[in-house]
């Protein structure tokens, strides 16, 4: 009988061309697909609830596959994660719903950036986070944050290259949290436009150096201009922590 399989997923993206299968190249959605088949003896195809990036992490990814298995739902993962590498990780993988799709039926997603402030780089860190070793302005950089909140026009804080049918987001919360050297920045939002959180994460970096005013968050809501907006913030500082869904 045909099940649907619905898996949480944690990986480092560092050694992957993001989650989307491409050919020739190593990617998670690829990898995950290919010890599902070993393990099913199917081909499938797994929807993931949106892709990451080249260097890209993730602390909850969600996606789901349908396979004609009977394989037990809580060894699922246990199959899985004895056929992949270290670093791609099966946290839960369960029975749902046929119609369940990880992609349309997402509510909202979080992301958390981490910035590594400090005069050198840790070696712990440099894989996981952006390293900054200038002063920033924590102060300026929640201030500027806030202004996000919302529901927006976000197309200026869109990298070039994606087409999508609306720019409009909501962003239901957004905050920042210092803990030494550590920086980390949440948002929460029903969807995320390509690039989106890493540009705004750059222009939080530049406003805190001072080579980026607050006001540019407003002008480039208004003018929807990505040249007003500061640098998209390395890869390795973005992790998808959680998606929802309705209960």
């Amino acid at each position: 009988m045909v099940r649907n399989i619905k898996l949480l997923i944690a990986y480092d993206g560092t050694s992957y061309h993001g989650w989307q299968t491409q050919l020739n190249k190593a990617t998670i959605q690829g990898t995950i697909e290919n010890a599902i088949s070993i393990i099913t003896k199917q081909k499938i195809e797994l929807t993931g609830s949106g892709r990451t990036d080249s260097g890209v992490h993730a602390l909850g990814q969600v996606a789901n596959f349908k396979a004609d298995t009977k394989i037990p739902e809580d060894k699922i993962k246990i199959a899985l994660n004895a056929n992949l590498p270290p670093d791609i990780r099966i946290m839960e993988s369960v029975d749902v719903d046929m119609d369940f799709n990880s992609r349309f039926d997402a509510l909202d997603k979080t992301y958390m950036y981490r910035i590594y402030n400090d005069r050198v780089q840790s070696p712990f860190y440099a894989r996981y986070s952006c390293f900054i070793p200038q002063v920033l302005d924590i102060d300026k950089m929640e201030e500027a944050l806030k202004l996000i909140i919302g529901t927006h026009d976000f197309i200026g804080f869109m990298a070039s290259g994606s087409y999508v049918k609306t720019t409009v987001r909501t962003v239901y919360d957004a905050k920042l949290l210092k803990e030494g050297n550590l920086i980390r920045i949440y948002i929460n939002g029903d969807g995320f436009l390509y690039n989106m959180v890493r540009i705004i994460a750059g222009t939080l970096i530049d406003i805190g150096k001072g080579t980026k005013n607050i006001s540019c968050i407003e002008e480039a809501l208004t003018n929807k201009d990505r040249k007003i907006l500061g640098q998209t913030a390395a890869p390795e500082g973005l992790f998808l922590m959680q998606v929802n869904y309705k209960k």
